[in-house]
């Protein structure tokens, strides 16, 4: 599907670059504040291609929230893979979350939480999508809490399923947080959710 129709004239159209743009202005933005304009501005198209190509903006905004996700499990699955103790991992993995908040050129938090502050229990199938994301991530934290417990360095006794979901409503509020606070407040947070899951 390269090329739409518009006004008459064939335009060179690419579905993924105009979602990744979209990803962009909605994670910025939210749904309710992201008009076709700005996403047809972003996308580089006139609003015409825009509706031509998904349907309505809500259409477009799934979308966005699926490439998302997609998005960030391949880049939980990978970091979580990496060298060091549960702990360290999961550590890192939250203050890189964190780091990247405050490395924006503005503080937006996570596009999937705060879809769920925007449209959480009003949009039956944000809801859903927000779900999915968070029992991914819940279980790639799982993965790395289990493979802890096989290396030695988490206790038997630990049970990596609800530690895993305490990890992702810390998470949640830390992203929340970011947006407010100063890293460093932001960071005493991290210690002390890192130090309630595995010990000090």
């Amino acid at each position: 599907m390269s090329y739409r129709q518009v006004m008459g004239r064939p335009k060179q159209f690419d579905e993924d670059t105009a979602i990744a743009q979209a990803v962009q202005v909605f994670w910025t933005n939210g749904y309710a504040g992201s008009s076709p304009a700005d996403l047809a501005g972003a996308a580089g198209i006139g609003k015409g291609s825009l509706y031509h190509a998904f349907g309505s903006k809500r259409e477009l905004f799934g979308r966005a929230l699926d490439a998302y996700q997609r998005a960030a499990a391949e880049l939980s699955e990978e970091f979580l893979a990496g060298p060091g103790t549960a702990k360290e991992r999961i550590r890192a993995y939250l203050v890189m979350l964190v780091d990247a908040d405050f490395a924006a050129p503005v503080r937006r938090g996570c596009f999937a939480v705060n879809t769920a502050l925007e449209l959480g229990g009003r949009d039956a199938e944000a809801t859903a999508s927000v779900r999915r994301q968070t029992e991914l991530s819940a279980g790639l934290l799982a993965a790395r809490i289990e493979r802890g417990k096989l290396e030695g360095d988490v206790p038997a006794s630990v049970d990596a399923a609800a530690q895993a979901r305490f990890l992702m409503t810390a998470l949640a509020g830390l992203r929340v947080m970011a947006r407010a606070y100063d890293r460093e407040a932001v960071l005493e947070v991290v210690d002390t959710t890192v130090d309630a899951v595995f010990g000090a």
